[in-house]
């Protein structure tokens, strides 16, 4: 038995004095107020917290570890290091491996490797293609997290672009629908007009205007369009515009059949960052104008946008280097998510509280996850204690990524992740992690 000893307590939106007793991998119990002589007598281990905030492990709906096919860049392993570092407890792995996850079969494979592999608990998305429509139908919802469909050409090549293919996956997949929303026909067309313009050499801060506004509100709006039309239950990934708000609706989000995720670096980056950054914040969709993000955040404060989340996607530096046609898009974030959000909350942009709805209780919500996400008795052990007055600057010495390098470094945070635990076993504690513990595949009660 762990006692986490008078902590503050950051859960369904209040901030209080108490402490958490684990046994086995689960919440047993809660004190508010002084914890009786008998649990202290019982406990293997107690955790003095008086200065650390204890808050549920954050539930990233969007990453790519690159396993299997592209593991010179991240494997299931060194990026659930990285993810449990950063407080990051459960994750949602995209299809867009080598070979792509569009089969049943494909899908345990990547079940089995992170049985084996991951220190995190997690679930994969199987990827919808033009004509895998009889294998989608075949995903068991209460195991697998969604449905994945790329309305936009990102990495992978996995796009589905036949208009009957979209009508009947949204016609036909009684699940969860997520997606990556661009249109590529906008897209292909502003990279011929800036091709004759630069040549090959296209500069990167013109990526937000290839992968425009336009681009993005059409296709979105066509994926809203498809969901209403069919009754589908859809969730938009990584919105990054403010004319895509208008789209979205702002409701509790137990009340929504069309969800919205906003990612860390469209909340954190602006497009005057390319100037410094460069091709390191090249994502697809585009991290584009500052009047953007400011819009991006007045829509997660207002409900518009539900969960936060990294669409973590590394890549080595060698293939971030070229311009808006030749580097490679994304980049990795899932050490520091939490972070950057407990961040933007110390600059006043958020509460803490708000900080964890919508990257701990939102997410197990949305996905309808059994038993994580909440700090409450009985549920998993899911859980981070944070040092508020402890500053983290990101440097090479601590960045666990296996791509080794993040666009943070020389980033100063105030805050820094002292420990995580996952299903009640202390993964990570101050620096190390426990390379031998395995995470548990995510359950969802649909």
């Amino acid at each position: 038995m762990i006692l986490i000893h008078n902590a503050t307590i950051v859960n369904e939106g209040h901030s209080y004095r108490g402490s958490v007793v684990i046994e086995d991998e689960n919440i047993t119990k809660i004190f508010i107020d002084k914890v009786p002589e008998y649990v202290f007598n019982r406990s293997d281990k107690v955790i003095e917290a008086d200065d650390l905030y204890l808050i549920p492990g954050v539930i990233d709906d969007q990453v790519h570890f690159r396993d299997p096919g592209l593991t010179h860049k991240a494997d299931i392993y060194t990026e659930s290091r990285a993810a449990v570092a950063g407080g990051v407890t459960s994750f949602m792995d995209m299809p867009n491996t080598i070979p792509q996850t569009i089969s049943i079969d494909a899908l345990h494979a990547k079940f089995e490797t992170a049985s084996e592999k991951s220190i995190a608990n997690y679930s994969f998305y199987l990827g919808a293609t033009n004509n895998n429509l009889k294998e989608l139908l075949k995903a068991d919802a209460k195991t697998v997290c969604g449905i994945k469909v790329f309305m936009g050409a990102s990495t992978g090549n996995m796009l589905v672009d036949k208009e009957d293919s979209l009508r009947r996956i949204f016609a036909e997949v009684d699940m969860l629908i997520v997606t990556h929303c661009e249109k590529e026909e906008i897209v292909r067309r502003n990279v011929e007009a800036y091709r004759n313009k630069f040549g090959e050499n296209i500069p990167i801060e013109y990526h937000p205007i290839i992968r425009s506004e336009e681009a993005c509100y059409q296709s979105s709006a066509q994926a809203v369009e498809l969901a209403h039309k069919y009754g589908s239950r859809l969730h938009v990934l990584h919105l990054s515009t403010e004319h895509e708000m208008s789209l979205f609706d702002k409701a509790p989000i137990e009340d929504k059949k069309i969800t919205a995720e906003v990612c860390v670096h469209h909340l954190w980056f602006s497009d005057a960052d390319y100037k410094s950054l460069g091709t390191k914040i090249k994502w697809n969709p585009a991290i584009k104008t500052a009047a953007d993000r400011e819009a991006l955040r007045e829509a997660l404060k207002e409900g518009k946008l539900d969960v936060v989340a990294t669409d973590h996607a590394p890549h080595l530096l060698s293939e971030k280097e070229g311009g808006c046609l030749k580097a490679a898009s994304g980049g990795p974030l899932v050490q520091h998510s939490l972070q950057m959000m407990l961040e933007l909350a110390c600059r006043g942009v958020f509460s803490k509280e708000f900080v964890v709805e919508k990257m701990c209780h939102a997410p197990a919500k949305l996905f309808r996850i059994k038993n994580r996400g909440f700090i409450r008795e009985g549920f998993k052990a899911d859980l981070v204690l944070i040092n508020p007055n402890r500053p983290y600057t990101v440097n090479a010495d601590n960045i666990l990524y296996k791509c080794n390098w993040s666009p943070l470094e020389g980033e100063r945070f105030s805050h820094t992740i002292e420990k995580t635990f996952v299903n009640g076993n202390l993964v990570f504690d101050k620096g190390i992690v426990a390379e031998s513990f395995h995470g548990q595949p995510l359950e969802f009660e649909r």
